[in-house]
């Protein structure tokens, strides 16, 4: 999709902030795509931007294959800003020159504002701000002026106001920038002019008129999960279609406790949608029997998953479109510059119908980030339990069972991540947290339970802070809330009698513990 009167485009130079770019955009209420760098001028024509933003990159524009930009983008007409590399990529293309800087520049510095308008309007004579660089800028194209330096660098920003063309050498999308935000306003809506009008609403009225106009008559089949990305593409394609969405929820034995039956539940009762509802956790946990691998667990349930899926799906007649929750971050990895992802979460891809079905994908969500999902969600009217949830890893709790997964131990991780779950509710964390759950170890340890000897699992409990998932700190559980989640594992979960926490951090851990 792509119905946007106003956008800006981020062009990608390798920086491990690009995403974060286009976040800031897209939080100003301006919708943002991220492109490679080589896209090329037709590509930009074409895209109709409003802006450009050049990103940073790990690179020094002297570089042999270094990545560059034609010079024929700054004829277009089109405001451009570029951030560290972006700023030097300018000053290189338009004449001016880079240098090595004698002392790389890596964490906060103090800027000070020589031109107090244009980008940097309203933000006062100094600013503290974010330095990640080993080269500099030495001497500016023609047309260009100094707007900010700092103690260290006399050209920490620069302007040719008659071009529109801007260059920072910090990075004000990072939190590290306080006043980074106002910065990138700034160049959206003084000097590109743009106007806040991308939100959830106006994302709903786009994709549905596009929906519609996709599908026209035509059935559409979309597999639900349980997470929170298939139950909002779900909605939203029904929003457009009605009694044309068929959904298919399997049911594959590793889901949380009483999830599939909530799930269906809030959906058919909040939005009358057809869900074909398949119990197939015998015939998953038959084709895990044994397997201890956790690759060896993710493929086996996403293939499975395609089995069935693909099984009940052509027993719906008429289906011509196979609707996916796919996400902007997994679109963006497929088409950066650095190459495509070595791996594609195939548990939740289920493309390999695509073929075989001769259906054609819809991805309603491929243009939203994660905390976009839950707030078109929220726009659609979808309950808080379902819109609000901690992700929830395909393979479910297959990768949180160490070692060969049962019934019995399904059974048993099932009931102390319950428990987990409703003592970080009840405290009132659950919100707070990015992630927070049970893990069945595979060892046994010795206990008493009254005045008899027991020799039975450990469970190891782990909560997480993150903003992406890309890294993440354990957290600090008040004692109390651990102290009750423990008593109560230990008292009302056959075959637990142990409880752990996990104090690792990502990285050098995972979230997940497989």
């Amino acid at each position: 999709m792509n119905i946007h009167s106003q956008k800006a485009l981020v062009l990608d130079f390798g920086s491990q902030y690009t995403q974060l770019i286009a976040r800031r955009i897209r939080e100003a209420k301006v919708y943002s795509e991220i492109h490679p760098f080589n896209k090329g001028v037709d590509f930009i024509k074409a895209f109709k931007p409003q802006a450009i933003i050049l990103s940073g990159g790990p690179s020094s524009v002297y570089d042999k294959g270094a990545p560059h930009i034609d010079a024929e983008v700054f004829r277009l007409g089109i405001p451009v800003l570029g951030i560290c590399y972006g700023m030097q990529l300018i000053a290189k293309v338009l004449g001016g020159s880079v240098e090595k800087s004698k002392h790389r520049e890596y964490g906060p510095a103090e800027l000070i504002i020589d031109s107090p308008s244009g980008i940097f309007g309203g933000l006062g004579r100094t600013a503290k701000v974010w330095m990640s660089h080993g080269d500099r800028v030495e001497k500016l194209p023609r047309g260009f002026e100094v707007t900010a330096h700092s103690e260290n660098s006399k050209l920490c920003a620069m302007s040719d106001e008659s071009r529109r063309v801007y260059g920072v050498q910090f990075h004000p999308e990072v939190v590290h920038t306080p006043k980074g935000r106002k910065i990138i306003q700034n160049f959206l809506f003084n000097v590109c002019r743009m106007k806040p009008s991308w939100t959830m609403k106006s994302f709903i009225e786009t994709s549905t008129q596009e929906i519609k106009a996709t599908v026209e008559n035509n059935k559409v089949v979309c597999g639900i999960s349980g997470g929170v990305d298939s139950a909002v593409a779900a909605v939203l394609v029904h929003r457009a279609i009605g009694a044309n969405l068929n959904c298919v929820f399997v049911d594959n034995g590793v889901l949380r406790k009483g999830e599939a039956a909530k799930v269906e539940a809030t959906l058919k009762k909040s939005f009358s949608m057809n869900i074909r509802r398949v119990d197939a956790s015998a015939r998953f946990l038959k084709r895990l029997k044994g397997v201890t691998d956790p690759e060896r667990k993710r493929k086996i349930i996403g293939g499975e998953f395609v089995h069935v899926f693909d099984e009940e799906a052509g027993k719906i007649k008429g289906v011509k479109f196979l609707a996916q929750g796919t996400l902007y971050p997994d679109v963006i990895e497929s088409v950066s510059f650095k190459g495509p992802s070595a791996t594609i979460k195939s548990h939740h891809n289920v493309g390999g119908l695509l073929k075989k079905m001769r259906l054609k994908l819809i991805e309603p969500l491929r243009e939203l980030f994660k905390d976009e999902v839950r707030a078109l969600g929220r726009e659609l009217g979808m309950p808080e339990e379902i819109v609000a949830r901690q992700p929830f890893p395909g393979p479910g709790l297959a990768i949180r069972i160490i070692g060969a997964v049962t019934k019995e131990r399904c059974d048993v991780l099932r009931e102390a991540d319950a428990i987990t779950l409703e003592e970080i509710k009840k405290a009132g964390l659950y919100n707070k947290i990015w992630q927070s759950f049970a893990v069945l170890l595979p060892i046994k340890t010795v206990g008493v339970m009254g005045d008899e000897r027991t020799y039975e699992n450990v469970a190891a409990i782990r909560a997480v802070n993150s903003v992406d998932g890309m890294t993440a700190d354990w957290v600090r559980l008040p004692y109390e809330v651990m102290e009750r989640i423990s008593t109560r594992i230990i008292n009302e979960v056959r075959g637990v009698n142990r409880v752990v926490y996990d104090i690792s951090s990502k990285p050098p851990s995972t979230i997940e513990w497989e």
